[in-house]
């Protein structure tokens, strides 16, 4: 770790980095710049000519964000992509560092590439996303996995280029990982594919919360202006997107960093919704930050939709004070109460941890109280791991495994019960869907989604495909609803 790589006796170690959770762990007060003047060196856009790529991206929509900016950089780097990992010669596996069950998919699939490596040299390998910002993984990938080629974090995406470059000709294992958030880099290219897209409207997360790494993978909160986000999005419109989903880690929190102006999240989301675009969708929001304002905005409805994805993690208030959630269980279920009183027939989704330590019986029991006063639709519900550099590292995890599993099996069943009671509520209703493709399991059934996020699969022309239609809900299921397509209701405007 402390030798910068050289190659015939010229000093790489620009291009040598790792990753530091110390100075991750730094808030500084200096100014976030935006950059709009990316642009690929000519030299190198045929770097890729009669190469393919392929990238396997684990975790959230950020991430899938981020694989789409790289896929927009490959593609004008003459690079074309494949799914087959034997044609590629660039294998880019973009890492998520929220679960360790994630870490362990990622050094999995980088056991199965070893072989590939060995049968083709020139195979290039990399290894970027939040993982990549992890000092631990940093090491763990040089000392076990020392056929990996580059390694680049969240912060550094737009370096690409210049990494896959340095690693072609140095032959040496390409370490940047900035552990310093960087600047906003706009006009980055991006390979969009389908009907959906995703807007990224900030990056990084202040809160803190004591088992989350994402404030020291991602960094601080960093606010794209909101003229680059509006010209984005009418962008995507003029282009014929039906939907998109504005991202950050915490959504609420826009605009809170801006020095120069007062606009934050519902100022956005009302000139969004003045926007020729059907669907408006956003993840993900932290209640913490959820105000009046944004409620009133979001009750307009329109093409803002009628889903909030709100995650709670758990509803003993004691434990959300371990968790730095910076909310307790009644300030959590009066914003419920605000946001039910201005848009009725809201759906409400939630994230949950089960075992966080110390969780006794009585503190998991309000959990499951709370899920029940709410009513969620659904929920990611997750059993709590220790994340190394997090504070709930440090505390003891003393809730046993089996409690944890058997936690885990009753909030499931609790949510599935609900799941189904829900959508049980639109049996005979008439709903508008946006038709997304032929369903997974049946070529011969169109797949679409409701206003709230529903699944609902029912018989239809491809034509249909892209279209807003309406939908006659005939059968009900646990996770989605089926139905008869009604006659001459295809729109395509909002």
């Amino acid at each position: 770790m402390n030798n910068n790589p050289k190659v015939a006796d010229k000093d790489y170690s620009i291009y040598f980095q790792p990753p530091s959770l110390k100075d991750a762990k730094k808030r500084g007060k200096e100014d976030i710049r935006v950059h709009y003047d990316f642009s690929i060196p000519e030299s190198l856009k045929g770097l890729g000519e009669g190469k393919f790529y392929m990238i396997r991206t684990y975790g959230c929509q950020m991430n899938e964000h981020d694989t789409e900016t790289m896929k927009g950089m490959l593609d004008l780097m003459g690079f074309q992509s494949t799914d087959d990992k034997m044609e590629a010669d660039v294998i880019l596996l973009n890492t998520c560092a929220i679960r360790e069950n994630a870490e362990d998919k990622v050094f999995g699939e980088l056991g199965h590439l070893k072989s590939l490596k060995a049968e083709k040299p020139s195979l290039l390998l990399g290894v970027c996303g939040c993982m990549s910002q992890e000092e631990a993984v940093v090491n763990r990938i040089m000392k076990k996995h020392p056929f990996v080629d580059i390694i680049f974090g969240t912060h550094n995406i737009h370096r690409l280029p210049q990494l896959l470059q340095e690693a072609y000709f140095s032959k040496e294992m390409v370490v940047e990982v900035w552990s310093k958030e960087g600047d906003i880099i706009e006009n980055l290219p991006k390979r969009r594919e389908g009907l959906r897209a995703w807007v990224n409207i900030m990056y990084g997360c202040d809160k803190f919360c004591t088992y989350c790494i994402v404030p020291y993978t991602r960094g601080k909160e960093r606010s794209r202006r909101p003229q680059d986000v509006l010209a984005e999005v009418r962008d995507l419109a003029r282009r014929g997107f039906q939907e998109i989903t504005l991202l950050g880690q915490n959504v609420n929190a826009y605009g809170k960093d801006f020095e120069d102006i007062e606009y934050q999240f519902g100022d956005l989301m009302n000139d969004i919704h003045k926007i020729d675009i059907p669907r408006v969708r956003f993840t993900t929001s932290h209640p913490r930050d959820f105000d009046d304002y944004l409620i009133e905005v979001l009750s307009k409805k329109g093409n803002l939709m009628e889903h909030i994805h709100l995650p709670v993690q758990s509803g003993s208030s004691q434990i959300l004070k371990k968790m730095s959630r910076k909310y307790n269980r009644e300030r959590y279920l009066e914003l419920v109460h605000k946001i039910r009183k201005a848009i009725p027939d809201v759906v409400l989704t939630t994230d949950i941890i089960v075992g966080f330590p110390g969780e006794t019986d009585e503190q998991f029991e309000e959990t499951m109280s709370l899920v029940k006063e709410v009513g969620y639709d659904s929920a990611f519900t997750f059993i709590y791991s220790p994340r190394e550099g997090t504070p709930a590292a440090a505390m003891e995890d003393n809730v046993p495994e089996a409690v944890k599993k058997e936690r885990l099996y009753r909030l499931n069943e609790l949510i599935t019960e609900l799941s189904k009671k829900s959508n049980d509520k639109l049996l005979g209703q008439v709903v508008e869907v946006l038709v997304e493709g032929e369903s997974k399991t049946n070529p011969d059934v169109l797949s679409a989604r409701t206003r709230t996020n529903k699944l609902v699969h029912f018989t239809g022309s491809k034509e249909l495909v892209g279209k807003r239609v309406h939908v006659q809900v005939t059968e009900t299921q646990t996770w989605l609803v089926k139905g008869e397509l009604v006659p001459d209701s295809v729109q395509t405007a909002i």
